[in-house]
């Protein structure tokens, strides 16, 4: 049987729920190029705070960068769903582990005040229960919501890559 791929079937199903703009589709293609450019300018710069935040084990770095409604899945936990089981999740993983890693992006779509952002990310994890540091590398998926106070995260997860 032939693996079906719903990552596209997924991301036009969510941008397909967006609340409708003023914006025509004229207005869209009269300016794509600058609007598109700027906005993957802002979200690589969100991705790297994020990714800063991460390498500080900061849970006060990490917040803001959230949705309230936002949604984070680590691999092996619970998916974690709003801003007090968010801010749970990430003191639950840095109490656990010390990040050391750097963001490769691989791809960034943007489609009205929605996007997503496939990214992998390599480096080294410091275990703290035993103080072994030992190779990191995983895959990523951003999905991306453009709030009042710019892109922030609304879903976001994550699996290892070996």
């Amino acid at each position: 049987m032939k693996p079906i791929n719903l990552l596209p079937l997924s991301i036009t199903l969510l941008l397909g729920c967006q609340a409708p703009t003023n914006e025509t589709q004229a207005d869209h293609e009269a300016h794509p190029t600058m609007s598109t450019a700027n906005d993957q300018t802002a979200i690589k710069e969100l991705l790297f705070t994020y990714r800063d935040a991460l390498n500080a084990s900061s849970v006060e770095q990490v917040m803001p960068l959230y949705t309230t409604d936002g949604v984070f899945m680590p691999t092996g936990f619970p998916t974690a769903v709003g801003t007090e089981q968010v801010r749970g999740a990430y003191t639950g993983v840095f109490s656990m582990i010390q990040l050391n890693i750097e963001f490769f992006i691989d791809e960034i779509e943007v489609d009205g005040d929605h996007a997503f952002a496939r990214t992998t990310s390599k480096g080294s994890t410091l275990i703290h229960a035993t103080g072994e540091t030992v190779p990191e590398e995983n895959r990523e998926l951003f999905v991306l919501q453009r709030t009042a106070n710019g892109w922030k995260i609304a879903r976001y997860m994550f699996n290892k890559m070996k």
